[in-house]
């Protein structure tokens, strides 16, 4: 399946994406991959990468951050303020804490920080809950103007129409899974309010819970002229 300007996303299993921009600048999407058994490669076989983006604090969002910040020391590890504050206390470098409505330009590109409905936490070895802010999503505008929705971890909520307005994606990637996330019957009403036409499906099938498909949201969105949803399995590329 293509994208416009040379972009690839590669899915590197659940909610891991690795983003090649047309002018090749690399950006790695909340990193889980040791222990994630749709894991298509390893954190050191990745490489370095020039930004690294966090949604939000679960294990399966961020376990492999710290490896992959230490791999080739990426120019901005991008994060809700309160994790943000935790990561460098964990020791990790160009750390960029910042909160909704905000945006940082990097590597040629400008990265907004935007709503996204879920919770964010973790639970450390001792047993003690860590609270990491707010839950959120990226658009991230390329070197070309081409803008790409990383919803993270949401259910459909009314202000997707907002993002839609606001900042006009060219490409969303949204969850489909279910039970944690939307699932493909609330990611179409997503595409309805975000008026996108090309989406990708993320966080599914890693667990027999997160059952939701891409058919499936073919199926719930077929009123929408025009979508395209891209199809790919862990270890494939959108390009």
């Amino acid at each position: 399946m293509a994208l416009d300007n040379g972009v690839e996303l590669h899915w590197l299993g659940h909610a891991t994406w690795l983003l090649t921009t047309g002018e090749g600048t690399r950006v790695l999407i909340d990193p889980w991959l040791t222990g994630n058994p749709k894991a298509s490669t390893s954190v050191d076989e990745i490489g370095g990468v020039d930004v690294i983006l966090l949604t939000h604090g679960h294990s399966d969002h961020i376990g492999d951050v710290e490896a992959a910040a230490s791999n080739g020391s990426p120019d901005a590890v991008i994060a809700m303020i309160e994790l943000g504050d935790y990561l460098e206390m964990k020791g990790v470098q160009n750390v960029i804490g910042m909160n909704k409505g905000g945006s940082y330009e990097v590597a040629g590109l400008r990265v907004t920080m935007v709503d996204a409905h879920h919770s964010s936490s973790f639970i450390e070895d001792d047993g003690k809950i860590v609270y990491t802010g707010e839950p959120a999503g990226f658009v991230i505008t390329l070197e070309s103007g081409y803008r790409i929705y990383i919803a993270g971890d949401t259910c459909v909520f009314g202000d997707m129409q907002l993002i839609g307005r606001l900042y006009k994606p060219d490409l969303a990637v949204l969850p489909i899974g279910g039970f944690f996330t939307m699932d493909p019957f609330e990611a179409a009403e997503a595409i309805r309010l975000l008026g996108v036409k090309k989406v990708v499906g993320t966080h599914w099938g890693t667990f027999d819970a997160l059952a939701g498909t891409p058919d499936q949201l073919r199926t719930e969105a077929s009123d929408v002229d025009g979508l395209e949803v891209l199809d790919v399995e862990p270890g494939g590329t959108v390009r």
